[in-house]
C-alpha cells in the first residue's frame, strides 16, 4: 500500500512540475518571442531543453522544499498530494485566465494548507516560509525591476544615435539573455518538484532526512518540466509578451538579463523564489525605464493573483487533505475532483485557443484593459484628428479589428 501511495504521489508530482513548465515557459520567452528573436516554436524548444540542464546543476532550492518549510517527520504522502493538486489547480485556472501567478507559491500553499489541517502548527516551519519565500517575493520583483528600468535607460540613451544596427543587436542578444532565463528557471523551479518528491519519500520512510535528491529524482523532474515548456503557455506568453508593455529588443535584453542574474542568486542561496514575479518586474521595470506605456490595469490583476495564490491554494490543500487523510475512499475522492477540475478548464479553454500562430496579437481591449499611459492627443491636433478618423473608420465598417501594435496611434509623444 505504501509504495502505491508513493507512486500516486510522484505521479501527481511530475504532472505538477509538467504544469509549472508550461505554465512558466513564458518567463524566458515570452519577451524574445514579442520581438521577433526568437520564432515561438523555436523559443519553448530551446526554454525546454535548457530547463532540463538547468534543473540538474544544483539542489539547494529542493533541499529548502524537502526539509525547509514542513516538519518532514509530520509529514505523510497523502498531505504532499493533497498539496498537489490544491497547486495544479490553481495553475490551470491562472493559465486559462492568462495571469502569469507564481507556480511555486501555488505548491507552497497547497503543501501548507494540507499540512495545517492535519498536522496542525507545528508541521510548518514558519521562520523558513518567511525568510525564504515571503521576503523574497517582496523584495526579488522590485530588485528586478529597478535593475531592468535602470540598464534599458542606460541602453537607449547609449544607442540612441544608431538605433536601427543597435535593435539588431539586441535582438540577437536576446537569444543569448532568454536562453540564460531559461536555464535559470530550471535551476530554480525544476527543483522544487524534486524537493516535493524527495519529502514523499522521506515520509514514506524510503529516503533519510536531509539528503539530496535521487539522481532519478533529478532526471524525471528535469523531464516532466522540460516537456512542459516544450508544449507552450501561449496564453500567459500573450500576457507577459504583449498585454503588459510592448517590448522591443533593448528592454528585452535588459529584462531578460535582469531576471537571470536574480533567479540564479536566489537558487545559489537556497530561496524558494518565483520566477514569474522576477520576470514580471523586470518587465515592468524595462517599460518604465524605456519611459513606454504600461498596462497598469494587468498588471494590478497579476499583482491581485499574486496575492491570492498562496491563501487560495492553502484553501484547497487543507480540503483535499482533510478529504486525503479519511483513507483510500478520500483519496479517490480527490484524484476524481482534481481530474474532473482539470477536464473542465481544458474543456474551456477549447473555446478560445491561443497557440503559436496568434501569440503575438493583441487582444481588444476592454474596460479592464485601459493603459494608464495612454495620454489623449492634445485637441486640434494632427494625431488628434487622426485618431478620429482613425476611431470613426472602426466604427463604420463591419467586422473592423482591432489595428496592430505598429498601427496604433498613441498621440502622447511618450516613449520612443
Amino acid at each position: 500500500m505504501t509504495l502505491a501511495l508513493v507512486v500516486i504521489v510522484v505521479i501527481t508530482a511530475l504532472v505538477f512540475d509538467f504544469t509549472n513548465g508550461f505554465h512558466d515557459s513564458s518567463n524566458a520567452m515570452a519577451t524574445s518571442v514579442a520581438t521577433g528573436a526568437f520564432k515561438p516554436r523555436t523559443a519553448v524548444a530551446v526554454a525546454a531543453v535548457l530547463n532540463i540542464i538547468g534543473a540538474c546543476l544544483s539542489t539547494e532550492v529542493a533541499k529548502t522544499i524537502s526539509s525547509g518549510i514542513v516538519n518532514d517527520a509530520l509529514v505523510t504522502p497523502q498531505m504532499v498530494f493533497a498539496g498537489l493538486a490544491g497547486a495544479i489547480i490553481w495553475n490551470l485556472v491562472t493559465w486559462l485566465l492568462g495571469l502569469p501567478s507564481s507556480s511555486s507559491h501555488a505548491m507552497f500553499g497547497g503543501l501548507i494548507g494540507a499540512v495545517l489541517v492535519t498536522a496542525g502548527h507545528n508541521g510548518v516551519h514558519w521562520s523558513v516560509i518567511i525568510s525564504k519565500i515571503v521576503l523574497p517575493a517582496l523584495m526579488a520583483p522590485a530588485v528586478a525591476g529597478l535593475a531592468a528600468a535602470v540598464a534599458t535607460w542606460c541602453a537607449y540613451r547609449i544607442t540612441r544615435r544608431s538605433v536601427t544596427h543597435a535593435g539588431r543587436a539586441f535582438q540577437m542578444g536576446q537569444r543569448i539573455s532568454a536562453s540564460m532565463v531559461a536555464l535559470a528557471h530550471g535551476t530554480s523551479d525544476g527543483q522544487k518538484t524534486m524537493g516535493i518528491i524527495t519529502l514523499v519519500l522521506v515520509a514514506a520512510g524510503m529516503q533519510e532526512p536531509g539528503s539530496h535528491p535521487h539522481w532519478w529524482v533529478i532526471a524525471l523532474a528535469g523531464g516532466a518540466i522540460g516537456l512542459g515548456t516544450y508544449s507552450g503557455g501561449w496564453r500567459i506568453m500573450r500576457t507577459m509578451g504583449s498585454r503588459l508593455v510592448k517590448v522591443e529588443p533593448p528592454q528585452g535584453f535588459c529584462a531578460e538579463t535582469a531576471s537571470t542574474v536574480a533567479i540564479l542568486a536566489s537558487s545559489h542561496l537556497g530561496f524558494g523564489l518565483s520566477t514569474t514575479h522576477v520576470c514580471t518586474g523586470s518587465i515592468l521595470g524595462s517599460g518604465v525605464g524605456r519611459r513606454t506605456k504600461v498596462n497598469w490595469s494587468i498588471a494590478g490583476q497579476m499583482g491581485s493573483a499574486w496575492i491570492a495564490t498562496l491563501p487560495c491554494a492553502a484553501v484547497v490543500g487543507a480540503l483535499a487533505g482533510w478529504l486525503a487523510e479519511r483513507g483510500i475512499v478520500g483519496m479517490l475522492l480527490v484524484g476524481a475532483l482534481l481530474v474532473a477540475s482539470a477536464l473542465a478548464i481544458l474543456a474551456r479553454a477549447n473555446r478560445s485557443k491561443v497557440h503559436r500562430g496568434n501569440v503575438n496579437d493583441v487582444p481588444a481591449p476592454g474596460a479592464a484593459e485601459r493603459t494608464v499611459e495612454d495620454v489623449p492627443a492634445p485637441a486640434g491636433s494632427v494625431a488628434h484628428e487622426a485618431e478620429k478618423v482613425l476611431d470613426d473608420a472602426m466604427g463604420r465598417v463591419p467586422g473592423a479589428g482591432v489595428p496592430s501594435r505598429d498601427q496604433r496611434l498613441t498621440g502622447s509623444g511618450v516613449g520612443t
